[in-house]
């Protein structure tokens, strides 16, 4: 599952966001309706996509899955112009980042999480940032097919 400690620059990305809970997941509207508006999306950059929330401070102390969050649906773009009025434009601070892969169908993210959360961060010595957390779909994700793959980031500092 642990891949690597990786560090990025700051990223410029476009797309479209929702608020939502774990328990009140909107995860497949917003996805019904960012991917057939992203081929309209210009100046990207590659063909992945990626999913990223931004979570409220405390949310990992006193976890709560009611707790809201904003998730994003979106691809990365080198130049903001031409943009269609519907998407909006994220910056992704850059930073240092724990990388892991979780391998399956999105009903099984939560033993790839309780390793994330519960055994790689506490022994790990690094502690949480407070960015944003993301998912780089790349051409191996196939959605809900068991054989999907797709790398989870999450915000490392320490």
């Amino acid at each position: 599952m642990f891949l690597r400690i990786d560090t990025i620059e700051d990223r410029l990305m476009a797309g479209l966001s929702m608020e939502m809970s774990l328990l009140n997941n909107l995860s497949p509207e917003l996805w019904k309706r960012f991917m057939p508006i992203r081929k309209l999306i210009p100046h990207c950059v590659g063909t992945t996509v990626y999913s990223l929330q931004i979570y409220p401070a405390g949310y990992f102390t006193s976890f709560n899955p009611a707790t809201p969050f904003t998730k994003w649906a979106l691809a990365e773009i080198n130049d903001t112009t031409s943009l269609p009025p519907e998407i909006k434009v994220f910056g992704l601070p850059g930073g240092r980042y724990a990388v892991f892969q979780h391998k399956g169908a999105a009903s099984s993210f939560d033993v790839t999480w309780k390793f994330i959360f519960h055994e790689w961060l506490p022994a790990s010595g690094y502690q949480l940032d407070n960015r944003p957390h993301f998912e780089v779909l790349g051409n191996k994700y196939k959605n809900n097919d068991p054989q999907s793959e797709e790398e989870v980031w999450i915000p490392i500092t320490g």
